[in-house]
């Protein structure tokens, strides 16, 4: 990963706002749209919204907070790179996202549709209950059929609507010839509501509208809470997709021209500016220059390249401007096979089924069995009452109905993510903690992982004030990362700038100026005339006739790093560092931290390939990563996590998102993951211990629908409860 940029609101702690429908229209009709990855709270929002704006050109920009990205509606002389490099100058990292590759949804329907239909039935049952209170106080008769009927008319349309999510569901899982747990709810909805209007016609004594409504409450309760522990994931595949340039500056005939990446076919040649992210893979034909790789290989150094040397898409060109002809463009790109290998790993890793789906296989057909058990049962006891045989049936159906089931999951997923969100972790995936409770391997990424992915200058103070006072000149005239880090540790250490003349960048090789008449450099170690070091360096040749001096730098360790490795390591988990790092600085950081199985140099391929080997051997691999070069790992992994300050695909491929810089959490999530999982199998059993307890009382006829009901209501508080002793 390349240097994290920071926010230029780094203490902010403000949760984000809601982002309004003209927000989400803004974006869809815009023609430029940006990724922020670092935005994340409402001072970011007025931050960027006011600095594009105030750009001439600029007509409105509009940025969605919970995409963490920015539309832009602009004159079309405004250049996305324009645009990013005036947010870098108040401290947000954005990227280019192609608009066309971008499925934008306008609202969070689901979401909000669970919760409006839970609002009804809660306030529907209230009311109910209500006038259920007068019935069991006495009420008879003419009164008594009153509040039964007003009681139908506030149930049975509160049922038609508010049960619509389980209606719906049963009816594609019969249509599909299998019974799905919606499928005994919607029935013990539909027999309660029938039970009870029947009664009402008759004049009976009894209906059990409360319970129906209660019924259906809990179950949306339930639902929406399993809703909004998957609600944050999105396509990590379609991010990547969007990441691609979305034109290219190509050479014709006529001179240069801006076209769709599209229409690039193999052998057109392209210009890429410096500080431009390379559209097109393909073969350099003019120039020199640096690129930065470590979005998508985790290389810390930017890599030179000539003219004869290969480019892929994705990389960013730092220092010179390239000709490149192309060889492959669009969906025939490196960045695109790196999208479908995310979109093949997530799509296997979707398959996992969760406890309360295996669980509901075997309990559905039991469900159904008992009731019509209890139907034939009570029609040969009975002598054919066909009132009192439906009345058992249903009060079975209902008092087996998976409401526990449904909550068991949920609940503890909820309270076990509101604990890990204290300790500044984000659950994303409703099934993440059961399969975080698995794992037995960890395979980590190094760059802006298990270190910052900053370089840090060490040793300064060992060199003499001239070299650092042409080192702080110098330095300052470049754009390269390793000079931009010198630059500012010296302007901390209060280092005066020497007077150095007519100072330009080399591409590819550093940075030059004439000091004293003497010419001076620092770059590149045989640009420099230096012997090489295993340690990232840059040189400096300071023209006096003396040996080139080296400016080392270290990547700083992230803190809690070495906490959590020696916490896994405990735990019995096998830890594993693969980076695309140089052989050097990884052996460095693996011995440091007592990792004894590493590898470096590994291409997204190789490590989406090693995390698929050890799955295949049976291992379960949590994989922790950040950059783009990660994003098929983190997908194809059992379950993976990802720091807040990774590019936005890295974060959605995952399942966890470290908020803050520590990473000891990861090792605490490890062992609350198994507490969680088995805080869920004592749901299971406490329901299953009710149902062994309360179907035989129903079976023999002593409970009726609203006994059936209460008795439900008791179980599922009871899973909420035991739940809750995770917080």
């Amino acid at each position: 990963m390349s240097a994290t940029s920071i926010s230029a609101c780094p203490a902010c702690v403000a949760a984000p706002s809601a982002e309004t429908l003209a927000a989400a229209r803004a974006e869809k009709a815009s023609g430029l749209v940006l990724s922020l990855p670092t935005a994340h709270c409402a001072a970011c929002i007025s931050d960027v919204e006011r600095e594009l704006t105030g750009m001439p050109g600029v007509r409105s920009a509009r940025v969605n907070l919970t995409l963490k990205r920015v539309s832009v509606e602009a004159a079309p002389e405004i250049t996305p790179e324009a645009l990013i490099a005036r947010l870098s100058d108040i401290g947000y990292e954005a990227h280019e996202l192609d608009p066309g590759l971008l499925s934008v949804t306008e609202t969070d329907r689901r979401g909000r549709d669970l919760l409006m239909r839970l609002g009804v039935a809660g306030f529907a049952m209230m009311n109910v209950m209500l006038l259920s209170v007068a019935v069991w106080s006495g009420a008879e008769a003419a009164t008594r059929d009153l509040f039964h009927w007003i009681s139908a008319a506030i149930a049975l349309p509160t049922l038609v609507f508010a049960g619509q999510p389980f209606f719906s569901a049963a009816w594609t899982s019969l249509k599909a010839r299998r019974l799905g747990m919606d499928v005994p709810i919607s029935l013990a909805l539909i027999l309660s509501s029938a039970i009870s209007l029947y009664e009402t016609f008759q004049g009976g004594e009894h209906a059990y509208f409360d319970a129906a409504v209660s019924l259906c409450f809990f179950l949306l309760a339930g639902r929406y809470l399993d809703y909004r522990s998957r609600a944050i994931a999105r396509s990590a595949a379609e991010e990547l997709a969007a990441l691609e340039v979305p034109r290219a500056n190509r050479i014709g005939t006529e001179g240069d021209e801006v076209v769709p990446i599209a229409e690039l076919v193999a052998g057109d040649l392209v210009r890429v500016k410096p500080g431009a992210r390379m559209p097109v893979d393909g073969v350099v034909t003019e120039g020199a220059s640096e690129l930065d790789r470590s979005l998508l290989t985790g290389e810390t150094l930017p890599v030179r390249v000539d003219a004869g040397m290969a480019v892929s898409a994705g990389e960013v060109n730092l220092t010179g401007p390239l000709v490149v002809r192309v060889t492959a463009a669009g969906r025939d790109s490196s960045l695109h096979r790196m999208a479908d290998l995310v979109a093949v790993a997530e799509s296997a890793r979707n398959r996992y089924t969760s406890l309360a789906d295996r669980m509901a296989r075997a309990y559905s057909p039991s469900v159904h069995l008992l009731a019509l058990a209890a139907f034939i049962g009570w029609m040969i006891q009975s002598g054919g009452d066909v009132r009192l045989a439906v009345n058992v049936a249903s009060a079975v159906l209902i008092i087996t109905c998976p409401c526990a089931l449904a909550l068991a999951v949920p609940a503890v997923v909820t309270a076990a993510s509101g604990r890990l969100f204290r300790r500044g972790l984000l659950i994303k995936d409703g099934t993440a903690l059961e399969r975080l409770a698995e794992i037995d391997t960890v395979v980590f990424d190094k760059t802006g992982t298990l270190t910052m992915g900053t370089p840090r200058p060490i040793g300064l103070d060992e060199h003499d004030a001239t070299d650092l006072s042409i080192v702080a000149a110098l330095a300052a005239g470049s754009a390269h990362p390793l000079s931009a880090a010198l630059s500012a540790a010296l302007r901390g250490m209060g280092a005066q700038p020497a007077e150095i003349e007519a100072v330009q960048e080399v591409p590819g090789e550093g940075v030059e100026g004439i000091h004293h008449g003497r010419r001076v450099r620092l770059g590149r170690a045989d640009w420099t005339g230096a012997a090489a070091r295993d340690m990232t360096a840059t040189y400096l040749d300071a023209g006096d006739g003396k040996a080139p001096r080296a400016f080392v730098f270290a990547d700083q360790l992230r803190p809690g790093a070495a906490k959590a490795v020696a916490a896994l390591k405990a735990a019995g988990k096998q830890v594993v560092l693969l980076s695309g790092d140089a052989e050097a600085p990884v052996a460095l950081l693996a011995q440091e931290l007592g990792i004894d199985e590493w590898q470096s140099g590994a291409r997204p391929d190789q490590k989406a390939a090693r995390v698929s080997d050890l799955s295949a051997a049976g291992r379960r691999v949590l994989m922790v990563g950040d950059g783009l070069n990660d994003t098929a790992a983190l997908a194809g992994s059992h379950v993976s996590v990802s720091p807040a300050s990774a590019l936005d695909a890295a974060r959605v491929a995952s399942d966890i998102v470290l908020l803050g810089q520590d990473l000891e959490p990861i090792a605490e999530a490890a062992s609350l993951a198994v507490i969680a999982r088995r805080r869920i199998k004592q749901n299971f059993a406490l329901s299953l211990a009710y149902n062994a307890i309360a179907v035989p009382v129903a079976l023999v006829g002593l409970a009726t629908p609203l006994i059936a009901a209460l008795a439900m209501s008791a179980s599922s508080i009871t899973v909420s409860l035991n739940a809750l002793r995770l917080r």
